[in-house]
């Protein structure tokens, strides 16, 4: 339940102001909200199957003390990496021959490649060696990251400024690296 629960929570909010969550705001515009969400729905579990299984994989290749650390050490960066923030190229408005589903569905999906929340679910899977409960908890929190962000997005950026939102999140991933870090070096 633990892997499941921080997968969530890390997810979340590595997925506030992110790029795949400002695609997700930029295709409800155009799109129906509910097609967009389960596109997204489809492409994080794809995606983030794959991270899980990335995980999994150095944990049986590498020393799991020496991915642990590394796998702490990230999550550093992924703070550092919030407080830079993200910005949309134009994903968005690509025409394509596919149905709504399917174009939010590959646009994301491409997205999501090597994005901080998928390094993230790397990470979560090494950390906590529970392919199904982080594969379930990040694909959820992106769902449910990726709604909150077009449902009020709009209204939270008015009355909260994206730097406070960005420097809480950022904290958050920096603290939970620095403890990690710290307890894996303090296990020698």
């Amino acid at each position: 339940m633990t892997a499941f629960i921080t997968s969530f929570f890390f997810v979340v909010l590595a997925e506030m102001g992110d790029k795949t969550q400002l695609l997700a705001m930029a295709f409800a515009m155009r799109y129906r909200a509910d097609k967009v969400l389960f596109a997204v729905f489809l492409a994080t579990l794809i995606n983030h199957a794959l991270a899980v299984l990335v995980g999994h994989f150095l944990t049986i290749v590498i020393p799991f003390k020496i991915i642990s650390f590394i796998a702490a050490l990230s999550f550093i960066g992924f703070g550092l990496w919030t407080l830079h923030g993200d910005k949309l190229h134009g994903e968005d408005k690509k025409d394509t021959r596919f149905g709504p589903v399917m174009t939010v569905a590959i646009a994301f999906f491409l997205a999501e490649m090597g994005d901080k929340t998928q390094l993230s679910t790397i990470s979560l899977a090494i950390e906590y060696q529970n392919m199904l409960a982080v594969l379930a908890g990040t694909t959820l929190a992106m769902v449910v990251a990726d709604a909150f962000g077009i449902i009020v997005g709009v209204v939270m950026h008015k009355h909260i400024p994206e730097k406070i939102i960005k420097f809480i999140s950022a904290s958050i991933f920096i603290i939970f690296g620095i403890v990690s870090s710290c307890l894996i070096l303090a296990n020698k």
